[in-house]
């Protein structure tokens, strides 16, 4: 028996006559030669060349006479690898995700359903029997007892490894697949709710376009909703040229890591992970406003935030993004209400003029056209064509902020494609998703600027005239709130999970019951951290500002163009004599050194797309920059006047208290 590779007999192999002398595996002698290990057909005719003082093994295909070549016996399958093993090459990712997109293009899928039966059929198609992988005579057979090796029709056994990392574990590549497979369930009708809900409502544009005027809020919103768009594509592009069912992409992070290594994956994880807690933070801040505006601030304000941040701890108790298409439904549905509800009335009552000195687009650029005279008649409703001639130029950087953070749901498209049945369909989502918002952003918000003008409040609906109007809204978004904060935490913790608690201290999959109890022991803290957090702040408009510029713009606009040009200068690097050779685990490239791979990839094909995608890149970051100033100006500004916060029972809507 060989102690070391794959438990079978050990044997002259016949296919090689012209070696004349054999001997055992390196694990049974001591001399420092070249050992020959030849094993029956049940394993396999490769040459390996082994060093006895570090048990180390090296692999050489056997040229002449092989038949069927199959896997070293030290070439680790997928299913044995780590789960970022830096001996993965770009190569075999690219290899893998082309075996992947080929099953899926020849998967026999029924045809889809209409939208709502998309979103709540609760069985998957791909789940219901396992896909079958074609064998290619690469793996190590396992005898069964009745067919000797063999299935009773003449095909190979679906093959199995002993984990070289864990010799313990032992798992069939059909297994491997089929569980990645089976984790893909979400339909693109679920994939479009997910993504309009991740949307952070349209609610800021009129405001915003009362900081920017008609024509560069109108432009800038067209150009930010386009861009998006592109955005998503590029995300989609490389997610379907890198992700497979052998290597699964789960979320931003793997794109960086695998285009462009483990530094990156670092920084955008730990951008994700901060971004995704102060957009929860700012979700509960809203709605604990919102909850204290309907309780006339007889309740205390910090009870208000604490009542959602409990509700929070049960919406998070939800894991995968499938079941929250059901939710996203309700949320968007319930959105287009309180759209509808604040448009009849603003169009039959005056804006809400006392709050306006809170959060108003006039607040913001020029506050002297919201200050009431001596007889307490505030000023007529103004509107401006072009930018505001106050030269408030801080204010105006704040309102192009709220735009960007309008259009902030790229950071959870990859997360959305992870759990897909069809990758392919996400795009068809995403630009549908795309269409919607802009149509209701622009709409809505050119809606309220034309009502409200300078009086337009940061969260539109607190704008509204008339208590009872108002407070229904209120109410109305504490719903769809919540969804969208548990959709932000959802990805939140399935980040801080897979990449800290994982990773790092080596806790259970979340497939597991273990792993499922200590998720939901995570849910609370997380949404109690996010709550501290964002409470600390006393100015929801700066805050908003700084989630944008130091977050939104670089998911967003900022890394898709860097990922997929990494990625592009990659795979253009690859010729036909290059790539990754699944039956020696071996990657050929064609150039030596990086810097001249990367230099022929990206003048190789399309050289100027990989211009337009640096000038883009550069833009988006140079608009961060400008965000970030605005941010912290506004931010040091904020800290100056003394505030409420949120952990007092006095309400920062609470005029009274002032």
């Amino acid at each position: 028996m060989c102690p070391k590779a794959c438990d079978t007999q050990l044997s002259i192999n016949p296919d090689f006559p012209s070696f004349q002398s054999y001997s055992v595996p390196p694990c049974l002698s001591h001399r420092r030669r070249t050992y020959f290990l030849l094993l029956s057909d049940q394993c396999c005719p490769y040459l390996l060349s082994f060093a006895p003082n570090s048990m180390s093994a090296t692999k050489t295909k056997v040229g002449v006479g092989a038949n069927n070549p199959t896997t070293a016996p030290t070439v680790i399958s997928p299913s044995q690898r780590k789960l970022y093993d830096p001996a993965v090459t770009f190569e075999e990712y690219v290899h893998y995700a082309q075996r992947t997109r080929e099953e899926e293009r020849t998967q026999n899928i029924p045809a889809e359903d209409g939208i709502l039966q998309q979103v709540f059929r609760r069985k998957s198609h791909v789940t219901d029997e396992p896909m079958p992988v074609p064998y290619n005579n690469i793996d190590n057979a396992e005898k069964a007892p009745e067919t000797d090796g063999h299935s009773a029709d003449g095909e190979a056994p679906p093959a199995r490894r002993r984990s070289i990392l864990a010799r313990h574990s032992v798992i069939t590549d059909d297994e491997w697949r089929n569980a990645s497979r089976a984790l893909r369930t979400a339909s693109w009708g679920a994939g479009f709710y997910l993504i309009t809900t991740d949307i952070l409502g349209p609610y800021g544009v009129g405001f915003a376009l009362g900081t920017l005027g008609w024509g560069p809020g109108v432009a800038l919103y067209t150009v930010f909703a386009f861009m998006a768009g592109y955005s998503g594509y590029l995300l989609w592009q490389v997610y379907l040229g890198l992700d497979s069912y052998e290597y699964p992409l789960r979320n931003y992070g793997d794109l960086a890591y695998r285009t462009m290594g483990t530094v990156a994956r670092y920084v955008v994880n730990i951008l994700q992970s901060i971004q995704l807690l102060l957009i929860c933070g700012q979700v509960i801040i809203q709605n604990g406003q919102g909850i204290s505006q309907t309780s006339k601030f007889r309740l205390c304000y910090a009870v208000c935030v604490i009542l959602f941040v409990i509700a929070g701890f049960f919406m998070g108790q939800v894991r995968t993004l499938r079941n929250f298409g059901v939710f996203s439904m309700l949320a968007v549905g319930i959105n287009l209400l309180v759209i509808f509800i604040s448009m009849g009335v603003m169009a039959h009552s005056p804006p809400n003029y006392s709050i306006s000195v809170l959060g108003s687009a006039g607040s913001a650029v020029n506050p002297d056209s919201i200050t009431p005279d001596a007889n307490g008649v505030y000023p007529p409703i103004i509107h401006y064509g072009g930018m505001p001639d106050s030269g408030n130029f801080v204010g105006a950087i704040n309102g192009l902020m709220s735009g960007v953070f309008a259009y902030g749901g790229a950071q959870l498209f990859v997360e959305i494609m992870a759990e897909m049945r069809r990758p392919w369909d996400f795009i068809k989502a995403m630009w549908s998703a795309q269409f919607f918002i802009y149509a209701v952003y622009l709409i809505y918000g050119c809606y309220v600027y034309h009502y409200q003008g300078q009086y337009s409040f940061t969260i539109s609906y607190m704008g509204l005239s008339p208590y009872g109007f108002q407070a229904a809204c209120d109410m109305l978004v504490v719903i769809s709130g919540l969804i969208a904060a548990g959709l932000y935490g959802n990805i939140g913790i399935k980040v801080l999970y897979n990449q800290v608690l994982q990773e790092l201290f080596g806790a259970p999959p979340l497939t597991t019951k273990s792993g499922k109890y200590l998720f939901a022991s995570i849910v609370p803290i997380y949404w109690s951290i996010a709550f501290v957090v964002a409470a600390a702040i006393p100015d929801y408009f700066g805050f908003v500002s700084v989630i944008a510029a130091f977050c939104i713009v670089q998911f967003s606009y900022s890394f898709p163009p860097i990922i997929h040009l990494a990625y592009t200068m990659q795979r253009n690097s690859m010729t036909s004599n290059s790539g990754f050779d699944p039956t020696t685990g071996q990657t050929t490239s064609a150039y030596r050194g990086l810097l001249a791979r990367l230099w022929h990839g990206f003048w190789a094909d399309q050289w100027y797309i990989n211009v337009w995608h640096v000038i883009h890149a550069g833009g988006a970051l140079a608009t961060a920059g400008l965000g970030a100033y605005a941010a912290i100006q506004g931010m040091i500004e904020a800290f100056k006047i003394p505030q409420v916060n949120s952990f007092t029972c006095t309400s920062p809507l609470d005029l009274s208290a002032a």
